[in-house]
Protein backbone atom coordinates (compact mmCIF):
# COMPACT_ATOMS: atom_id res chain seq x y z
CA UNK A 1 0.00 0.00 0.00
CA UNK A 2 1.35 3.67 -1.13
CA UNK A 3 0.90 6.30 1.50
CA UNK A 4 0.42 9.35 0.03
CA UNK A 5 -0.57 13.36 1.80
CA UNK A 6 -3.59 14.59 0.25
CA UNK A 7 -5.05 17.92 0.41
CA UNK A 8 -8.36 18.64 1.98
CA UNK A 9 -11.05 21.05 1.49
CA UNK A 10 -11.45 23.00 4.46
CA UNK A 11 -14.65 23.06 5.97
CA UNK A 12 -15.40 24.79 9.53
CA UNK A 13 -18.46 26.53 11.08
CA UNK A 14 -19.31 30.44 11.30
CA UNK A 15 -21.60 31.93 13.25
CA UNK A 16 -23.05 35.01 11.80
CA UNK A 17 -24.51 37.26 14.64
CA UNK A 18 -26.62 40.69 13.63
CA UNK A 19 -26.19 43.71 15.97
CA UNK A 20 -29.72 46.49 15.77
CA UNK A 21 -31.10 49.42 17.30
CA UNK A 22 -34.56 48.43 18.82
CA UNK A 23 -36.36 51.22 21.07
CA UNK A 24 -32.98 52.66 22.05
CA UNK A 25 -31.16 49.33 23.11
CA UNK A 26 -28.84 47.38 21.19
CA UNK A 27 -29.19 43.83 20.15
CA UNK A 28 -27.15 40.92 19.30
CA UNK A 29 -28.73 38.18 18.18
CA UNK A 30 -27.48 34.92 16.56
CA UNK A 31 -29.14 34.59 12.87
CA UNK A 32 -27.78 32.29 11.33
CA UNK A 33 -24.83 29.08 11.44
CA UNK A 34 -23.17 27.85 8.14
CA UNK A 35 -20.26 25.66 6.93
CA UNK A 36 -18.03 27.14 5.21
CA UNK A 37 -14.49 27.56 3.88
CA UNK A 38 -12.65 30.25 6.00
CA UNK A 39 -11.33 33.11 4.13
CA UNK A 40 -13.23 36.54 3.23
CA UNK A 41 -15.70 35.92 6.22
CA UNK A 42 -16.96 39.37 6.14
CA UNK A 43 -17.94 39.42 2.40
CA UNK A 44 -19.72 36.37 3.03
CA UNK A 45 -21.57 37.79 6.47
CA UNK A 46 -22.49 40.82 4.26
CA UNK A 47 -23.60 38.98 1.49
CA UNK A 48 -25.77 36.39 3.31
CA UNK A 49 -27.51 39.89 5.25
CA UNK A 50 -28.43 41.14 1.39
CA UNK A 51 -29.41 37.96 -0.20
CA UNK A 52 -31.40 36.69 2.17
CA UNK A 53 -33.33 40.54 2.47
CA UNK A 54 -32.13 41.63 5.92
CA UNK A 55 -30.40 44.71 4.19
CA UNK A 56 -30.46 46.62 0.92
CA UNK A 57 -27.25 48.72 0.51
CA UNK A 58 -24.13 49.02 2.24
CA UNK A 59 -24.97 52.09 4.09
CA UNK A 60 -27.23 50.45 6.55
CA UNK A 61 -24.21 48.59 8.00
CA UNK A 62 -21.95 50.17 10.41
CA UNK A 63 -19.22 48.07 11.25
CA UNK A 64 -18.75 44.06 10.36
CA UNK A 65 -15.98 42.75 13.12
CA UNK A 66 -15.17 38.63 14.88
CA UNK A 67 -16.97 38.43 17.58
CA UNK A 68 -16.90 35.33 20.81
CA UNK A 69 -18.86 32.74 19.19
CA UNK A 70 -22.12 31.04 21.19
CA UNK A 71 -20.25 28.66 22.90
CA UNK A 72 -18.59 31.22 24.72
CA UNK A 73 -15.05 30.64 22.66
CA UNK A 74 -13.20 33.03 21.20
CA UNK A 75 -12.01 31.15 18.23
CA UNK A 76 -10.88 33.42 15.16
CA UNK A 77 -12.99 33.48 12.70
CA UNK A 78 -15.75 31.14 14.50
CA UNK A 79 -17.90 34.22 14.98
CA UNK A 80 -18.23 37.38 12.49
CA UNK A 81 -21.16 40.34 13.61
CA UNK A 82 -22.28 42.58 11.37
CA UNK A 83 -23.85 45.95 13.24
CA UNK A 84 -26.40 47.57 11.54
CA UNK A 85 -26.63 51.53 11.81
CA UNK A 86 -29.13 53.01 14.42
CA UNK A 87 -32.63 53.50 12.62
CA UNK A 88 -32.22 50.31 10.42
CA UNK A 89 -35.29 48.03 10.51
CA UNK A 90 -34.36 44.77 10.85
CA UNK A 91 -37.28 41.82 9.75
CA UNK A 92 -35.81 38.55 11.20
CA UNK A 93 -38.94 36.64 9.47
CA UNK A 94 -36.97 37.40 6.58
CA UNK A 95 -34.82 34.59 7.83
CA UNK A 96 -36.73 31.96 7.71
CA UNK A 97 -34.58 30.73 4.83
CA UNK A 98 -36.97 28.13 3.43
CA UNK A 99 -40.14 30.19 3.73
CA UNK A 100 -40.95 29.41 -0.02
CA UNK A 101 -40.71 25.48 0.17
CA UNK A 102 -43.01 25.83 3.27
CA UNK A 103 -45.54 27.37 1.24
CA UNK A 104 -45.21 25.99 -2.38
CA UNK A 105 -47.24 22.98 -3.55
CA UNK A 106 -43.69 21.31 -4.28
CA UNK A 107 -44.81 21.15 -8.30
CA UNK A 108 -45.01 24.17 -9.48
CA UNK A 109 -43.69 27.37 -8.47
CA UNK A 110 -45.95 30.05 -8.09
CA UNK A 111 -45.89 30.27 -4.31
CA UNK A 112 -42.32 30.72 -4.34
CA UNK A 113 -42.27 33.49 -7.60
CA UNK A 114 -44.95 34.93 -5.34
CA UNK A 115 -42.38 35.07 -2.03
CA UNK A 116 -39.65 36.67 -4.45
CA UNK A 117 -41.97 38.96 -5.15
CA UNK A 118 -43.21 39.55 -1.63
CA UNK A 119 -39.48 40.32 -0.36
CA UNK A 120 -39.50 43.10 -2.90
CA UNK A 121 -36.98 41.55 -5.61
CA UNK A 122 -37.23 43.20 -8.92
CA UNK A 123 -36.10 42.17 -12.50
CA UNK A 124 -32.75 43.86 -13.12
CA UNK A 125 -32.84 46.97 -15.37
CA UNK A 126 -32.80 45.81 -18.88
CA UNK A 127 -29.96 48.08 -19.58
CA UNK A 128 -26.14 47.13 -19.15
CA UNK A 129 -24.96 43.90 -20.42
CA UNK A 130 -24.55 42.04 -23.90
CA UNK A 131 -22.47 39.32 -24.10
CA UNK A 132 -21.22 37.65 -27.15
CA UNK A 133 -21.36 34.03 -27.47
CA UNK A 134 -17.66 33.29 -28.20
CA UNK A 135 -16.76 35.19 -25.05
CA UNK A 136 -19.07 33.13 -22.87
CA UNK A 137 -17.75 30.18 -24.03
CA UNK A 138 -14.50 31.11 -23.24
CA UNK A 139 -15.31 31.58 -19.03
CA UNK A 140 -15.41 27.97 -18.06
CA UNK A 141 -11.73 27.95 -18.77
CA UNK A 142 -10.74 31.98 -17.11
CA UNK A 143 -12.95 30.19 -13.78
CA UNK A 144 -10.70 27.19 -13.81
CA UNK A 145 -7.45 28.97 -14.17
CA UNK A 146 -8.17 30.92 -11.35
CA UNK A 147 -9.68 28.29 -8.42
CA UNK A 148 -6.23 27.87 -6.86
CA UNK A 149 -8.25 25.88 -4.45
CA UNK A 150 -10.04 23.59 -6.16
CA UNK A 151 -6.86 22.66 -8.16
CA UNK A 152 -5.37 21.52 -4.82
CA UNK A 153 -8.33 19.75 -2.93
CA UNK A 154 -10.91 19.12 -5.81
CA UNK A 155 -13.71 19.68 -3.46
CA UNK A 156 -14.77 23.97 -3.70
CA UNK A 157 -17.61 25.36 -5.65
CA UNK A 158 -16.48 28.77 -7.74
CA UNK A 159 -18.35 31.46 -8.12
CA UNK A 160 -17.01 34.34 -10.31
CA UNK A 161 -18.04 37.91 -11.97
CA UNK A 162 -17.14 39.07 -15.54
CA UNK A 163 -17.26 41.92 -17.52
CA UNK A 164 -18.55 42.19 -21.07
CA UNK A 165 -15.75 41.35 -22.24
CA UNK A 166 -15.09 38.55 -20.55
CA UNK A 167 -12.61 40.12 -17.84
CA UNK A 168 -12.75 38.65 -14.66
CA UNK A 169 -14.12 40.62 -11.96
CA UNK A 170 -14.20 38.85 -9.28
CA UNK A 171 -13.43 34.86 -7.75
CA UNK A 172 -14.75 33.18 -4.29
CA UNK A 173 -14.34 29.34 -3.42
CA UNK A 174 -16.18 27.85 -0.65
CA UNK A 175 -16.89 24.23 0.19
CA UNK A 176 -20.88 25.64 -0.38
CA UNK A 177 -22.12 26.65 -2.94
CA UNK A 178 -24.05 29.54 -1.93
CA UNK A 179 -21.72 30.62 -0.09
CA UNK A 180 -19.32 31.19 -2.60
CA UNK A 181 -22.46 33.45 -4.22
CA UNK A 182 -22.84 35.47 -1.40
CA UNK A 183 -19.17 35.69 -0.92
CA UNK A 184 -18.95 37.40 -4.61
CA UNK A 185 -22.13 39.58 -3.76
CA UNK A 186 -20.43 40.42 -0.73
CA UNK A 187 -17.24 41.64 -2.13
CA UNK A 188 -19.46 43.97 -4.31
CA UNK A 189 -21.72 45.11 -1.82
CA UNK A 190 -18.77 46.47 0.35
CA UNK A 191 -17.35 48.04 -2.62
CA UNK A 192 -20.80 50.25 -2.92
CA UNK A 193 -20.92 48.47 -6.27
CA UNK A 194 -24.68 47.23 -6.45
CA UNK A 195 -26.59 46.77 -8.58
CA UNK A 196 -24.23 43.95 -10.44
CA UNK A 197 -26.45 44.35 -13.54
CA UNK A 198 -23.19 45.05 -15.76
CA UNK A 199 -21.92 41.53 -15.19
CA UNK A 200 -22.24 38.02 -15.48
CA UNK A 201 -22.26 35.45 -13.06
CA UNK A 202 -20.75 32.44 -13.45
CA UNK A 203 -21.18 29.20 -10.76
CA UNK A 204 -19.02 25.83 -11.42
CA UNK A 205 -21.94 23.79 -10.73
CA UNK A 206 -25.41 23.73 -11.33
CA UNK A 207 -28.10 26.59 -10.96
CA UNK A 208 -30.61 26.10 -8.00
CA UNK A 209 -33.77 28.58 -7.38
CA UNK A 210 -31.55 29.63 -4.37
CA UNK A 211 -28.69 31.35 -6.55
CA UNK A 212 -31.30 32.84 -8.78
CA UNK A 213 -32.76 34.09 -5.96
CA UNK A 214 -29.25 36.04 -4.63
CA UNK A 215 -28.66 37.21 -8.05
CA UNK A 216 -31.63 39.02 -8.06
CA UNK A 217 -30.79 40.35 -4.62
CA UNK A 218 -27.76 41.80 -6.32
CA UNK A 219 -29.18 43.19 -8.99
CA UNK A 220 -27.15 40.53 -11.58
CA UNK A 221 -28.94 40.07 -14.97
CA UNK A 222 -27.45 37.26 -16.07
CA UNK A 223 -26.56 33.95 -14.82
CA UNK A 224 -24.38 30.82 -16.00
CA UNK A 225 -23.56 27.16 -15.03
CA UNK A 226 -21.37 24.81 -15.96
CA UNK A 227 -23.81 22.31 -14.95
CA UNK A 228 -27.62 22.29 -15.38
CA UNK A 229 -30.73 24.75 -14.07
CA UNK A 230 -33.56 23.62 -12.02
CA UNK A 231 -37.28 23.81 -13.46
CA UNK A 232 -37.70 26.35 -10.73
CA UNK A 233 -34.67 28.65 -11.50
CA UNK A 234 -35.59 28.48 -15.32
CA UNK A 235 -39.42 29.80 -13.98
CA UNK A 236 -37.09 32.28 -11.69
CA UNK A 237 -35.33 33.21 -14.87
CA UNK A 238 -38.32 33.83 -17.33
CA UNK A 239 -40.47 35.02 -14.39
CA UNK A 240 -37.86 38.04 -14.00
CA UNK A 241 -36.23 38.77 -17.29
CA UNK A 242 -32.86 37.14 -16.36
CA UNK A 243 -30.78 35.71 -18.82
CA UNK A 244 -29.87 32.07 -17.16
CA UNK A 245 -27.20 29.73 -19.34
CA UNK A 246 -26.80 26.35 -18.40
CA UNK A 247 -24.19 23.24 -19.52
CA UNK A 248 -21.64 25.85 -20.70
CA UNK A 249 -18.81 23.76 -21.30
CA UNK A 250 -16.90 22.56 -24.41
CA UNK A 251 -17.53 25.26 -26.36
CA UNK A 252 -21.40 25.31 -25.80
CA UNK A 253 -24.02 25.87 -24.43
CA UNK A 254 -28.10 26.07 -23.52
CA UNK A 255 -30.05 28.91 -23.43
CA UNK A 256 -33.17 28.75 -21.11
CA UNK A 257 -34.20 32.80 -20.65
CA UNK A 258 -33.01 36.26 -21.77
CA UNK A 259 -31.91 35.78 -25.23
CA UNK A 260 -31.79 39.68 -25.72
CA UNK A 261 -28.38 39.84 -23.90
CA UNK A 262 -26.63 37.62 -25.86
CA UNK A 263 -25.27 38.57 -29.46
CA UNK A 264 -24.06 35.95 -32.03
CA UNK A 265 -25.94 33.48 -30.68
CA UNK A 266 -25.32 30.53 -33.14
CA UNK A 267 -23.73 27.38 -33.38
CA UNK A 268 -22.58 27.96 -30.07
CA UNK A 269 -25.68 27.90 -27.74
CA UNK A 270 -29.12 25.70 -27.88
CA UNK A 271 -32.58 27.63 -26.81
CA UNK A 272 -34.20 25.34 -24.66
CA UNK A 273 -37.81 25.34 -23.60
CA UNK A 274 -38.53 23.61 -19.98
CA UNK A 275 -39.61 19.97 -19.42
CA UNK A 276 -39.88 18.89 -16.45
CA UNK A 277 -38.70 15.70 -14.26
CA UNK A 278 -39.85 14.24 -11.39
CA UNK A 279 -37.57 12.35 -9.18
CA UNK A 280 -38.91 8.26 -7.84
CA UNK A 281 -41.54 8.56 -5.72
CA UNK A 282 -40.60 8.09 -1.92
CA UNK A 283 -40.98 4.13 -1.03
Amino acid sequence: MQILTDSLAVEEPLEIKLGFDRSGDYIRRSISITMRTPGQDFDLAAGFLLTEGIITDYEQIADISETTAADGKNTPGQSICVSLKPGVPVELKRLERHFYTSSSCGVCGKASLEALNLAGLKAPPSSGLTLDAEIINGLPLVLQEHQSAFRATGGLHAAALFDEIGSLLELREDVGRHNAVDKVIGSQLRKNLLPLNKYILLVSGRTSFEILQKSLAGGIAMVAGVGAPSSLAVEVACAFNLTLIGFLRNGRFNLYSGSQRITHEGSQGRQCSQTKTQGAPAS
